[in-house]
């Protein structure tokens, strides 16, 4: 197994992501070092939430799943933790001026955590389309992916503004519904819901495709050839 992994092409992202993560503790160490608080330890815990959908899908790549059952269970997991991924973004709503640390630092400290997990989720959605692509024509895997960039920019709002998290579909999944439901039900009472979806969403989409494009266009960079 281990000499599976070590062969796979999925180990250098997997240790740039491994590392960037360690950078991230590290911020948060030092934060706490200098200021004895714990202000951004739950940065960790987001994290490590961003990279479950990862986890999930580079399992699934690793091992060549690929049974229709297997990847539709995968990929229902997949979604109720994808929006872990994005949601650190959401935690720039916790930057402000402190007077025991300049707030450039703070800057830094979310913005890694934030790109990181991005980072974790857009591969993640990137094998998700691997997937499909056995079963789907592109034009129709575009258009999931679209909606499940929509998808995680709600459940981000559910759990940015409603605190619901992944767990909850377990832990209280009436009361999650609930609050699902009325929103579709009375869209016009809760525009602040369709707005953040909206323009996260479209955002989102944006940063995931000129990824893809720019990966397309420079799928390897070398060195320019000086005579």
């Amino acid at each position: 197994m281990i000499q599976k992994l070590m062969k796979h092409q999925r180990l250098e992202i997997s240790l740039l992501l491994i590392m960037m993560t360690l950078f991230c503790f590290s911020l948060s160490l030092f934060r706490y070092y200098m200021t004895d608080t714990k202000v951004f330890f739950f940065l960790n815990w987001n994290l490590f939430l961003a990279w479950i959908p990862l986890i999930i899908t580079s399992f699934a790549v690793i091992f060549n799943v690929k049974s229709k059952l297997s990847l539709m269970i995968m990929v229902i997991i997949w979604i109720l933790f994808f929006p872990n991924s994005p949601y650190i973004l959401t935690d720039l709503f916790h930057l402000k001026v402190r007077s025991s640390i300049p707030i450039w630092y703070d800057l830094v400290v979310i913005l890694s955590y934030a790109w990181t997990g991005l980072i974790c989720g857009f591969i993640s959605l990137g094998d998700i389309e691997k997937f499909l692509s056995a079963y789907l024509k592109r034009p129709m895997i575009n258009l999931i992916v679209v909606v499940f960039l929509f998808v995680s920019s709600f459940g981000v709002y559910l759990g940015r503004f409603l605190r619901w998290n992944s767990w909850d579909i377990l832990n209280n999944p009436f009361g999650l519904f609930n609050d699902i439901i009325v929103r579709f039900v009375y869209p016009l009472e809760h525009t602040k819901t369709w707005g953040v979806t909206l323009l996260l969403g479209v955002m989102l989409n944006f940063m995931y495709f000129m990824i893809k494009v720019i990966k397309k266009e420079h799928p390897i960079i070398t060195p320019l050839n000086v005579n």
